[in-house]
């Protein structure tokens, strides 16, 4: 197919629309299957994906995993979603965030029972946990504020640093007092460049110092009048 004219474009276009709309209609037609059945076949669809070399094929098959478990959803696909949140490639973590996302518009008590799934039994350094946080502030639920501040007392510090910067984009001054617990914790974690444009970009600070500055932070976002 030559791709150096108009006609050419367009027809490649098309095929594109095509392939596109059939792999969506293949995705809701095997999310109507039988739950346990679709399940089973997507959780090992996951753990071949994981294995192959090709990066680009290995993300491309994590993602449309995540959509079709998106449109199943019920606490499997939920469970299964946040592990694939904790792949290592940053595009399938992305995709499993979206739907992750989306389903808790929907379903909000369905993912936050997920998420205290996942703070009970995946490892510590599991990188889902650190993602977590992130995906829940997207989400206009007043139980979001309660499930983030489970994050502050994980043992894993990436995980509390997660949510410590959670708690700042959040902005709720309900949180000075769990940050404040948080204050002589000694524990490292290293800052991405940009994080702190004062600090050298491969500097480490503390969990404490964190949670320092976010207190001082919401506290300054008080109003004056408050006690």
């Amino acid at each position: 197919m030559g791709l150096s004219n108009r006609s050419g474009l367009e027809s490649a276009l098309g095929e594109l629309f095509s392939a596109e709309k059939k792999a969506r209609d293949l995705a809701d037609e095997m999310a109507s299957g039988p739950p346990e059945l679709v399940l089973a076949v997507l959780t090992e669809a996951v753990e071949r994906a994981r294995k192959l070399p090709d990066d680009e094929e290995r993300v491309a098959r994590l993602s449309s995993v995540a959509k079709i478990l998106g449109s199943l959803g019920g606490p499997a696909a939920v469970d299964a979603l946040i592990d694939i949140l904790g792949s290592e490639e940053h595009e399938a973590r992305h995709a499993a965030g979206v739907v992750i996302e989306d389903m808790a518009f929907e379903r909000f008590k369905e993912v936050a029972l997920g998420v205290e799934r996942a703070l009970a039994k995946l490892p510590p350094d599991h990188m889902a946990l650190s993602e977590l946080p992130y995906i829940l502030i997207e989400i206009p639920e007043p139980g979001v504020l309660k499930l983030v501040h489970r994050f502050l007392e994980h043992a894993n510090e990436e995980v509390a640093a997660a949510a410590i910067e959670a708690c700042v984009e959040l902005g709720d001054p309900s949180s000075v007092p769990k940050l404040a617990k948080l204050e002589r914790d000694t524990r490292l974690v290293e800052l991405d460049e940009g994080d702190e444009p004062d600090r050298n970009s491969d500097a480490s600070v503390t969990i404490g110092e964190l949670a320092k500055e976010a207190r001082l932070l919401l506290q300054s976002l008080e109003p004056e009048d408050r006690a």
